[in-house]
């Protein structure tokens, strides 16, 4: 029995540790977001840099900047907010892709 235990012990480790060596995860959106600002900004220094990661920081995505003003105002005019006028503002952008697409 005293021998089974440390067995017992050592095994659990080297299979728990094993297990979380496959745990390798996707970088956050936000840290996406960093690493490319951190690109961007190259060899920009002191304030001149703190100044460019911020702004760029704070910059919304590309898809979000260009959102229809008829489906912001759609959403405004049904006064969602959040998660149900994002929802609301990508579906008027689908079905307003949709209309504009040549049919066959």
């Amino acid at each position: 029995m005293k021998k089974l235990l440390p067995l017992l012990a050592l095994g659990l480790a080297l299979g728990f540790g094993a297990a979380h060596a496959d745990d390798k995860k996707e970088p956050s959106a936000q840290q996406s977001k960093m690493a490319s600002c951190n690109k961007a900004a190259g060899d920009k220094k002191g304030d001149e840099r703190k100044a460019f990661m911020s702004d760029c920081l704070k910059a919304k995505p590309a898809d979000a900047a260009a959102t229809s003003p008829a489906c912001e105002k759609s959403a405004a005019d049904k006064k969602l907010a959040g998660a149900a006028k994002n929802s609301h503002i990508k579906k008027c952008m689908a079905d307003e892709k949709a209309a504009a697409a040549p049919k066959k």
